[in-house]
């Protein structure tokens, strides 16, 4: 892709409009998506459009209502706004907005759903299983080092690595700290060692490739969004059979997910495996508006910057629902063109 490619697509300009930019809520994330919201409505205050902002609640639907938008910028993260929820309401109140439909948000947050997308139109993808959390205290699920998290929960939330090494105890113990506290059931996988990569896409665009490499530990929640706890390699540094592929693979979860908007694949690489090693762990359909987003980092990269890109994401959103319309009626008594009784 040229970056002049990018650029030329999605800067047309937009005409002036009223955006509700949703945010907050409940879930785990409510700090991130408080950041995200107010990123996304300052630049669209920049850029001379009205904005309501607004914080979700359970009076979300009256809020949005009456505030009547021409588009709801979606800038939650996690549920009930990841999840198909909000979606739905949003749909049955016949308002446009940003990011992924119902369907595609349902599967998408779930992380079994999303391998059984996939994995069959051959995305490579961890295997594992579920388990009850309490099951955990008997034995492992897999062989160690594995992986344990919630099965829709984004942003690292609730991850935890089991080696042979760690201080859980062997089997864990109901005692150690982890995500068999608050969940009844987890994924269990594999753990891949190796590389922590991610890939944006906007609009059928796969734009580039970041290496994530945490100051210390792994990438978790607190390595995401506290500044300096990791370094983005943007472009990262590995061979371009990598990158392409990494670029291939984003592109076709989004597509056979139907991720509108932008979405964000992350991947693990095991380099002592070459292409052999490359495995897509997760598509976010929301993923974070932040300063140390990478969505926004890698669009940067390619010469659109951050108000351009949040209107860029309105510009598909808009596009999406104008499709959508249903084609306009032949007025009442006559009969189609074409289709009279001759």
């Amino acid at each position: 892709m040229q970056v002049s490619d990018l650029v030329e697509r999605h800067t047309m300009p937009l005409p002036k409009l009223h955006v509700a930019v949703l945010m907050g809520g409940w879930s785990n994330e409510r700090p991130i998506s408080l950041m995200s919201g107010e990123g996304v409505a300052k630049a669209l205050e920049g850029k001379g459009h009205k904005v309501t902002r607004i914080d979700m609640g359970r009076d979300v639907a009256q809020k949005l209502a009456a505030a009547a938008p021409n588009v709801v910028f979606n800038a939650l993260h996690g549920a009930p706004g990841e999840d198909g929820s909000v979606q739905g309401m949003m749909d049955l109140m016949g308002l446009t907005y940003t990011h992924s439909g119902m369907v595609t948000s349902v599967i998408a947050i779930d992380k079994e759903l999303t391998k059984q997308a996939l994995v069959p139109h051959g995305v490579p993808m961890p295997g594992g299983r579920m388990v009850d959390s309490e099951e955990l205290y008997e034995r492992d699920p897999l062989p160690r080092p594995y992986v344990l998290k919630p099965v829709n929960e984004g942003s690292s939330v609730g991850v935890a690595i089991v080696t042979a090494e760690g201080n859980y105890g062997n089997p864990i113990s109901r005692d150690a700290r982890g995500p068999w506290q608050e969940f009844d059931r987890l994924l269990a996988e594999p753990y891949i060692r190796g590389r922590e990569l991610t890939t944006a896409v906007i609009g059928d665009r796969a734009l580039l490739v970041t290496e994530l490499r945490p100051k210390s530990g792994f990438y978790d929640f607190d390595s995401k969004y506290t500044d300096g706890l990791t370094e983005h390699i943007c472009p990262a540094e590995i061979p371009d059979e990598i990158t392409q592929a990494c670029k291939d693979l984003a592109l076709r979860a989004h597509r056979l997910l139907g991720c509108k908007g932008t979405s964000r694949s992350d991947f693990r690489w095991d380099d002592s495996q070459g292409i052999e090693g490359l495995f897509l762990l997760e598509t976010n359909t929301q993923p974070g508006m932040t300063p140390l987003s990478l969505v926004p980092e890698q669009a940067r990269a390619c010469g659109m910057d951050y108000p351009e890109l949040v209107e860029a994401i309105i510009a598909e959103a808009l596009a999406d629902k104008a499709a959508q319309e249903p084609a306009a009626q032949e007025p009442a008594g006559q009969e189609p063109a074409g289709q009279g009784a001759g």
